[in-house]
């Protein structure tokens, strides 16, 4: 299965972009956009449930991909407690698994997609031991994940760790809840990085904090109230117009694991659909 942060679990690309190669270097790690020529991509995933290899595929047929799975030697094929002790002990002997080779040759690709699911806040352990075992330098990389209830900018750090000498696109992620608006997003995602040719609507900045009123916290709770994990208490929230519907940025007060007092950004959209319930997305602490 996925596994999300905040259960503390396991919870070639049609025209595209890339600098000159002294520009690359220039700029690896922190091009959020990228200039459309021609390149070879590839999308390199590993799923655990069958949620990430979904996202990947939409990912691949997007923009015209290669694509390819990473696969663990020994396979977690244990029940849910089985694969949470399991990685829990590979954390604490700072350990990753052996992973296959993949069929694809990474040398023959100038962007490659990495897409896994987040477990404990970061890249899924057979992403992590894939890591060690390929060179990323002057490559353009573009995290995607899926999660229970966020970890997208903590995994997508690990991976920068792990490949110091490649540029960087952020990434995607999306809630196991949410695959099924997958799709869309990807499409929207795509031609605003400037993945894939394409006009949406530019992304609006979220109003300013304010302090909660009693309808923001009706859509706090309905967007998040079935979440089985605590989230934080609400304090403020802004928002925002998006595409077919309103996204609030509601800043929490919560902890961390070590029960230290923390911020918690949490994400929900709403349709502008009659009746349309408002849909927990994201949280980043």
């Amino acid at each position: 299965m996925e596994f999300s942060m905040a259960k503390k679990l396991l919870s070639g690309i049609a025209p595209m972009l890339l600098c000159t190669a002294v520009a690359l270097t220039a700029c690896a790690n922190k091009q959020d956009t990228v200039e459309r020529t021609k390149s070879k991509s590839l999308v390199v995933y590993y799923s655990q449930t069958g949620a990430t290899k979904q996202v990947a595929n939409i990912m691949a047929e997007a923009v015209g991909a290669d694509i390819d799975s990473i696969v663990a030697a020994n396979p977690y094929n244990g029940d849910f407690q089985a694969t949470i002790a399991r990685c829990q002990a590979e954390f604490e002997k700072g350990e990753v698994p052996e992973v296959k080779p993949l069929n694809a040759d990474i040398a023959a690709y100038d962007t490659i997609f990495i897409g896994y699911p987040v477990w404990f806040g970061t890249v899924a352990q057979p992403t992590a031991g894939w890591l060690k075992t390929v060179d990323l330098s002057g490559k353009v990389i573009i995290p995607f994940c899926t999660f229970g209830s966020g970890g997208l900018n903590s995994s997508t750090e690990a991976i920068k760790k792990a490949a110091p000498n490649a540029t960087f696109v952020e990434g995607y992620g999306v809630r196991n809840a949410r695959v099924a608006k997958a799709k869309a997003e990807i499409e929207t995602f795509l031609i605003r990085r400037g993945i894939k040719a394409g006009e949406v609507a530019e992304e609006q900045p979220f109003s300013e904090q304010k302090a909660l009123t009693k309808d923001d916290q009706a859509i706090f709770d309905a967007a998040c109230g079935d979440y089985p994990m605590p989230l934080g208490t609400p304090v403020t929230v802004g928002s925002r117009a998006i595409d077919g519907g309103t996204e609030y940025l509601f800043v929490a007060e919560s902890q961390s694991p070590k029960g230290e007092p923390v911020k918690a950004e949490i994400y929900v959209t709403v349709g502008n659909e009659e009746g349309a319930k408002p849909e927990f997305t994201n949280v980043e602490r």
